[in-house]
């Protein structure tokens, strides 16, 4: 099959490209910079522009979309522009140019409005009560994805839950930079139970998700290892992984998270670049409860992951170890 997949130069969506050149695909990435993956063609450029995703888009039976602005701050627009505008443009093109298939690449977050998630599956996208400018986009645009859903143009929501693995920014660098300064509290003790994906099954299923669009299209599925743990216990993980002295003083969730609020608007008001230290959506995700039932997902995908987190957590450890 020829499969674009936009946003191959983060940590997902590398991962998922070299997956598909295993498998034996035509693959070409397109992102803002060099995706660094083996075996593709490499087109650079930004699902803002026109010509350049239809330049992209060309000859692809296929599409994994999971080219998106990431960060806890900034200005409204821009997250419009990258995350619900590029995902409406990048529909359109694909259905224009004769492409059959779409897995838009999502997050949980589109479906949470700040409350404990114990179990629950896929509830539907509510870009009104998502905490933050990227969750409210993202859900805006997977709801755009699963509106264009059709039985000619099949399209999935694939909602990836903390994603992490070695060569991680988004998680592990920041847990490791911020224990290693002292500057990392544990909310509530860090007795919230959460889930996450460790980044090679996160692959493995929107691959999956690929492969079986007869039984996925027009849903969204949440994919994680399906083994929560105490977030306290999960960040002691990757601090030993990564050399550094695990978190040991405590903060209350409701200070912290009032504390984000604050901190967030500041950040923003400011026009700072880096991310903040604390937010009301981080604070939210390391106090309260956040797992998601896998059986449907499992069922629906025919998958499973193939990596435990107790495995991830010592490739983590080989990946540091040099380091």
């Amino acid at each position: 099959m020829r499969v674009l997949v936009t946003g191959a130069s983060g940590l997902l969506g590398s991962e998922v490209a070299r997956l598909l050149v295993r498998r034996g695909h035509s693959v070409t990435t397109f992102q803002r910079r060099p995706s660094g993956v083996d075996g593709v063609t490499d087109l650079r450029g930004s699902v803002t522009d026109d010509e350049a995703v239809r330049l992209a888009i060309h000859d692809a039976e296929a599409i994994i979309h999971l080219a998106a602005k990431v960060s806890f701050t900034g200005r409204a627009a821009e997250f419009d522009e990258v995350n619900v505008e590029g995902t409406r443009r990048l529909l359109h093109l694909a259905r224009a140019s004769g492409v059959r298939d779409v897995v838009f690449v999502s997050s949980p977050s589109v479906a949470n409005s700040g409350a404990a998630i114990a179990g629950l599956g896929a509830e539907p996208a509510d870009p009104k009560h998502a905490h933050g400018d990227y969750s409210r986009t993202k859900a805006e645009a997977e709801l755009l994805a699963l509106a264009a859903d059709a039985l000619d143009f099949r399209v999935a929501a694939v909602r990836p839950h903390v994603v992490w693995g070695p060569g991680d920014t988004q998680l592990v660098e920041r847990v490791l930079a911020r224990a290693s300064r002292g500057r990392l509290p544990l909310l509530d003790a860090g007795a919230a139970l959460i889930d996450t994906t460790y980044v090679d099954n996160a692959a493995s299923a929107i691959v999956a998700a690929l492969h079986r669009m007869e039984h996925v299209h027009g849903r969204a599925v949440v994919v994680s290892n399906g083994e929560p743990r105490p977030v306290g216990e999960l960040l002691a993980g990757i601090c030993a992984a990564g050399g550094v002295q695990a978190p040991s003083w405590a903060v209350p969730g409701g200070v912290a998270r009032m504390a984000g609020a604050v901190v967030e608007k500041l950040w923003t008001w400011a026009g700072r670049k880096e991310e903040p230290p604390m937010t009301r959506f981080l604070a939210e995700q390391l106090s309260t409860a956040h797992w998601f039932d896998q059986r449907e997902t499992r069922e629906l995908l025919d998958w499973a992951p193939a990596v435990s987190i107790d495995e991830g957590l010592a490739k983590l450890a080989e990946y540091y170890s040099p380091r």
